[in-house]
């Protein structure tokens, strides 16, 4: 199965071109005018193109890569996903937590919100349009967060969501069977190591146990698509964050060999 790489160069509806550099040799680049409406209508016409390009991966045998400016993007994924009758287990690494809900959120922002739309809760309008089924709540593995809002981790709390703290935890916890998809956003990050974040959280795990674990994820063979959060291109004036989020990205979608363009099946 060959990485399909897919960019969508957005933060929510705001054209994010300082992320387009990245477009390799057979990338694909989700980029055209939005819609007038809302921010969600415009949000949602993002993702419905996404989907499409997903799913059409899926069903040639190519496992999708998603990299965009923001997690909301991951609606598109899943939606995609859902196209080739795909339902996967969710493992999500994040220094939040993405589960604010309208009632919830100290902010009204919703790229605040998309793990809590994912299943089920709060803000629905861009799934809807997406076309994207709710994923059920004990599919998911929320790891990190330790950036939670009081709401949120209430929520969080009484949800069927697994919360694992640590990143180490992965190694002592038992992986869901079947196919796994991975949500990565790069503010996981210790942001002494990648401070180009639009949202630092002080602390975060080691890039040698990020390393690991991602080097870990990708020997099991059970990851069939994988969506990424990005820096803020802006901010990342001498590289060095660009550098160090894409070396993680490529150790979890490489095979066992090492190449990124392939997984073992291949």
């Amino acid at each position: 199965m060959r990485n399909r790489f897919i960019l969508t160069p957005y933060f929510l509806d705001q054209h994010l071109p300082g992320l387009i550099p990245l477009v390799d040799r057979d990338w694909l680049l989700n980029d055209r005018p939005l819609p007038e409406g809302s921010q969600q209508i415009r949000m949602a016409a993002i993702y419905e193109r996404l989907a499409e390009i997903v799913g059409t991966a899926m069903k040639s045998g190519e496992r999708p890569v998603s990299i965009a400016g923001d997690c909301c993007t991951s609606i598109g994924m899943l939606a995609g996903l859902q196209q080739a009758d795909i339902s996967p287990s969710l493992i999500w690494f994040d220094a939040h937590g993405d589960f604010n809900t309208w009632e919830t959120t100290p902010s009204g922002f919703l790229g605040g919100m998309p793990l809590a739309m994912l299943v089920g809760r709060g803000e629905q309008t861009i799934m809807e349009r997406a076309g994207t089924k709710v994923l059920p709540e004990n599919q998911v593995i929320l790891s990190d967060a330790r950036d939670l809002d009081p709401g949120e981790q209430e929520i969080l709390a009484d949800s069927q969501v697994t919360h694992l703290l640590a990143v180490q935890e992965f190694f002592d916890h038992p992986l869901p069977g079947g196919t796994v998809w991975v949500h990565f956003d790069t503010d996981l990050i210790d942001s002494r190591q990648a401070p180009a974040m639009n949202y630092p959280v002080p602390g975060g795990p080691s890039l040698e146990d990020l390393h690991s674990l991602f080097r870990f994820l990708a020997g099991t063979g059970q990851v069939v698509g994988v969506s990424f959060s990005s820096w803020n291109p802006d901010l990342d004036r001498d590289g060095q964050t660009s550098r160090v989020c894409m070396d993680l990205l490529m150790e979890l979608v490489q095979d066992k060999s090492g190449d990124p363009t392939a997984s073992s099946d291949s």
